[in-house]
């Protein structure tokens, strides 16, 4: 799948793309009330570019230049833009 065709509200998406930018690590409060570390970090294929949401382990994981491929994440719209997460049920591997 490309980036251009994932819309808010997906689910079962399988992607793979580059890094561009990854934002500072922050800690926040999840809904759950734990805190959490999380990342925004950009991807782009061909087609265009979106927003990954990596929380705790993930973001250490991942580089400026890296290719990753993400299986099974869902899509959320996040104050207008749409944004790709792993989530529990989804897998973040790096290909080098």
């Amino acid at each position: 799948m490309e980036l251009s065709e994932i819309t808010a509200g997906m689910k079962q998406v399988n992607v793979k793309a580059k890094v561009v930018e990854i934002s500072e690590p922050r800690e926040v409060m999840t809904k759950f009330g734990s805190n959490a570390t999380v990342a925004t970090v950009i991807i782009e294929d061909d087609s265009g570019k979106m927003k990954l949401s990596l929380w705790n382990e993930d973001i250490g994981k991942v580089s400026v230049g890296a290719v990753v491929e993400i299986t099974n994440g869902y899509v959320t719209s996040f104050k207008g833009e749409n944004q790709l997460n792993v989530g529990r049920y989804g897998q973040l591997k790096v290909a080098q």
